[in-house]
């Protein structure tokens, strides 16, 4: 099957993942992997203009990891990963969205440096 998108997951999403128990990153890995070939809105989820989550449910735990389209790539669809954190209340902390915003716009400002 043909993947929608490829993914990049940034320093701070990784060092997330890399903290959790074994299990539980696995977990978030294959539903980011089912999210590349099938669409649903129960893994990745639009939560602003530019802002998209993916979203894990694993032992009673939801886990999110921010994320965004990159779409100066040289590959046609790419989605990087921000961050990631455990979410606790049923909406997302408007906090959380803002910092993925703001490493968006580093890494798109640093992506435009380095072509310079």
């Amino acid at each position: 099957m043909k993947s929608h998108f490829e993914i990049l997951f940034l320093e701070e999403a990784f060092t997330f993942l890399s903290r959790l128990e074994r299990k539980h990153y696995e977990k978030i890995l294959y539903n980011i992997r089912k999210s590349q070939i099938e669409i649903d809105s129960e893994l990745f989820k639009k939560l602003s203009n530019d802002i998209w989550e993916f979203r894990t449910l694993y032992q009673g735990i939801q886990y999110r990891l921010l994320a965004f389209w990159d779409k100066t790539s040289s590959v046609d669809t790419l989605v990087v990963s921000t961050h990631g954190f455990i979410k606790k209340r049923s909406k997302v902390a408007e906090n959380e969205i803002q910092k993925a915003i703001r490493i968006r716009s580093h890494y798109l400002e640093e992506k435009q440096n380095k072509k310079r």
